[in-house]
């Protein structure tokens, strides 16, 4: 980290042979994130977070797949004394979990009543907080 010509902390080098690397190395190293640049009153975003205008055109020129979906697992049948039906369900839960983080469920036999009540009780809960 450097003191700016301000006396306020800085991340960055005001000079025009800034090593995005290295500041970034620096960044890392001090563990505290944004909310750390914050607290010590950082008033210029450093340079490490501002991207040439090339650099920005070319990351936005990327085009979105809109063909994603996410994994759907039907857990009829998980209770079934067929050992391969069983299998099948628990490696559908390993891929999606280790591909995605997440995924949908689908006849798993909670009720809707249930589920909607849940979804109530966690909207009152953030209000409250």
């Amino acid at each position: 980290m450097y003191v700016s010509d301000n006396g306020k902390p800085s991340l960055i080098n005001n000079q025009s042979d800034c090593d995005r690397p290295k500041e970034l190395k620096a960044f890392d190293e001090t563990k505290e994130g944004v909310k750390g640049l914050v607290d010590a009153g950082i008033v210029k975003i450093p340079k490490i977070f501002i991207h040439p205008p090339d650099q920005l055109a070319k990351d936005l020129s990327y085009s979105c797949n809109n063909d994603l979906q996410v994994p759907v697992i039907d857990l009829r049948g998980i209770r079934s004394t067929n050992d391969h039906q069983h299998k099948k369900i628990v490696d559908k839960v390993r891929i999606a979990s280790k591909s995605w983080g997440f995924f949908q469920v689908v006849n798993h036999g909670i009720p809707i009543s249930l589920l909607e009540k849940m979804i109530e009780g966690m909207r009152e809960s953030n209000l409250t907080t």
